[in-house]
């Protein structure tokens, strides 16, 4: 089965993406991983990206698919994949559709902006350890302090109110378009996320089987 996962920043698409992974034994293609893989192996479209990054500049499309079309030739793909983070904007899906990629079902995530902002703002991590916590659903012994290693626990700048909002109105405007394109095909299946990550997965399961 050949999925893609959609979801606005801190919807918990990566999670539920790992999850489907884990049971249908097929692996997720996080663009941000395979373009550092590339990378490394130093293959023709690594240094054709290493070329923009090191320059400062976003990776052009052309060579992100690229990446993604070498990774999805890959063996442990025959089975089936996971596109998480790939395609984020209509002309990328319609490269995908150009090179005969096949999608069998899109999955999205639903989580009302106010709730990303609540989950994401109250998250906090231990500069040291890198242990998570939440200040609502995930919260430390003592409060502030890491309880593995007692270390000051801070905000990542990515999680601050405003800067969630930034990601999140990217996401309106560049990717949300996605669903319409991908509904008309008649492969999109929405999946409201729930407080607890478990319920949501269970919701996930049922959307990837009707």
């Amino acid at each position: 089965m050949n999925l893609i996962f959609l979801g606005a920043p801190g919807a918990g698409k990566g999670t539920q993406a790992e999850k489907v992974s884990d049971k249908l034994n097929i692996p997720t293609i996080s663009t941000g991983n395979i373009i550092r893989e590339a990378l490394k192996n130093e293959t023709e479209m690594g240094l054709k990206a290493k070329s923009f990054i090191e320059s400062g500049k976003l990776v052009p499309d052309e060579v992100v698919i690229g990446i993604i079309k070498d990774r999805l030739a890959q063996d442990d793909c025959k089975n089936g994949f996971i596109l998480d983070g790939f395609p984020r904007t209509i002309p990328q899906a319609k490269a995908l559709d150009e090179m005969g990629i096949q999608i069998d079902r899109v999955i999205d995530i639903e989580v009302a902006d106010e709730k990303i902002v609540e989950r994401m703002s109250g998250r906090r991590v231990c500069p040291d350890c890198g242990a998570s916590y939440h200040i609502e659903y995930k919260k430390p012994e003592k409060d502030g302090v890491c309880n593995n290693c007692g270390a000051e626990l801070i905000i990542r700048k990515d999680d601050k109110p405003e800067v969630v909002l930034d990601r999140l109105n990217v996401y309106h405007e560049q990717t949300e378009p996605l669903k319409d394109y991908y509904a008309e095909k008649g492969i999109l299946k929405a999946v409201e996320g729930q407080e607890e990550v478990a319920d949501t997965t269970a919701l996930t399961f049922k959307a990837l089987e009707d």
